[in-house]
């Protein structure tokens, strides 16, 4: 059986990342997987981009003009919006690997036109990492429910129209999936259920297969020894915040993480925490906080970050949507406790003060009561570290990963007309 994934890049970004990993870990099952990406940064010889020098420049150009129609709507809000107009030759690359199935990822910023697969003859899995497949452009809808009718009057567009740019994406999405041969992948309860309820993909196969980590790779270190690498403060309580783009992305949720601080500071906590920021360089515009705050800059290898989660404490996912972050699950797996929202993928990963705490969305204040409530007891801190370790080895591997795939590329061959 020859599998080859379709994503825009193999290491950036969190949906990149997953998808890269489960290509390796399939590989390690003996399955005979490829892939194709637009932004290629491993050397694994597996992975393939571009072959000539023109349709490389043009790749680098791609995202911007993925970007063109969205010109036309000076209102609209600055969140990932992927129209996927351009036309492609991928079609023509992945057939020269003669794929037995293709698992599409994370396509957009101009990577694929989706109306070029409707000339593939063989199964297509698609392993959603965020909302885009089913929507007329968003990757979160931030409340939106327009995709389970046919979008149009897009509020992240600021359109009042009905047959705006989303309708027109949507339409597009409509015509082509009636001629694919898709099974859809989700990560999480959450995102399968909107999957469901979406007007394009309700009538589909839809399955739950959570990301993995490599456990081997995110591992706890000696705190002590991680925080003397990386020239931390050995004698505070460190609160790990992080993410790509993290204080500037809104959805990820810096803005409710920052009240939550100053009600730590107001309980006592300023002279006992340090706060550790990575995905974020230290921003012109400082932040409010009489708590000390650290900028750990990007992190891009898995070494830096497993020594970075094992140095913290506890970390923190404030996000207001989320799939199933890969942070997350790289921190239990270093045995660090999380504290989150009770939103999207984190109640999949996280069990309530069992490997860590569950806030009322979107609840400052009990995000600040999650983290006293983690920290300020020792016994069971103790607990929730050893429960979230058990959780990641359990339940989140790559390898259980990669056999629940090729079960599903075995089924879903099996039955293929």
């Amino acid at each position: 059986m020859r599998v080859v994934h379709l994503s825009h890049a193999d290491c950036t970004g969190g949906a990149a990342i997953a998808a890269y990993r489960l290509h390796v870990a399939l590989q390690r099952e003996q399955v005979d997987s490829h892939m194709l990406v637009q932004d290629m940064r491993n050397d694994n010889s597996t992975v393939h981009t571009f072959t000539s020098k023109r349709e490389r420049m043009l790749a680098k150009l791609r995202p911007s003009l993925d970007k063109l129609p969205l010109g036309l709507y000076r209102k609209r809000r600055r969140t990932t919006f992927s129209c996927d107009w351009l036309p492609s030759h991928i079609p023509q690359d992945i057939c020269k690997y003669r794929p037995d199935i293709l698992n599409l990822h994370w396509i957009g910023a101009g990577y694929l036109r989706l109306e070029s697969l409707s000339n593939l003859r063989f199964p297509q899995v698609w392993t959603l990492h965020d909302m885009w497949a089913f929507t007329g452009g968003c990757h979160y809808d931030d409340g939106c429910d327009g995709y389970r009718k046919s979008c149009g009057r897009c509020p992240q567009l600021g359109s009042n129209h009905y047959w705006d740019l989303s309708r027109w994406i949507w339409y597009r999405k409509s015509r082509t999936y009636r001629q694919l041969p898709l099974t859809i992948v989700c990560p999480s309860n959450w995102l399968a259920q909107c999957a469901k309820s979406s007007s394009l993909f309700n009538s589909l196969d839809i399955r739950i297969i959570p990301n993995g980590v490599d456990c081997q790779q995110y591992r706890p270190i000696d705190q002590h020894l991680a925080r003397q690498l990386l020239g931390l403060s050995a004698d505070k309580q460190l609160i790990l915040f992080g993410a790509m783009s993290a204080t500037s992305d809104y959805r990820k949720g810096f803005h409710l993480l920052e009240p939550a601080l100053r009600r730590l500071q107001i309980d006592s906590w300023e002279n006992r925490v340090e706060i550790l920021i990575f995905g974020a360089s230290k921003s012109e515009t400082p932040i409010d906080l009489k708590l000390p705050i650290r900028y750990l800059g990007c992190m891009y290898d898995d070494l830096s970050l497993s020594l970075t989660y094992s140095a913290a404490d506890v970390f923190v996912i404030p996000s207001m949507q989320d799939n199933f972050p890969n942070t997350a699950l790289e921190a239990i797996s270093c045995g660090i406790p999380c504290v989150a929202f009770n939103i999207g993928g984190l109640s999949d990963i996280i069990t309530h003060q069992l490997n860590g705490y569950l806030a009322e969305p979107f609840s400052s204040a009990d995000l600040a009561n999650g983290i006293s409530w983690v920290l300020q007891n020792t016994e069971r801190y103790r607990q929730l570290s050893a429960n979230a370790r058990v959780t990641a080895e359990k339940k989140f591997t790559l390898a259980k990963q990669a056999r629940s795939y090729q079960t599903l590329y075995e089924e879903v061959l099996k039955y293929a007309p």
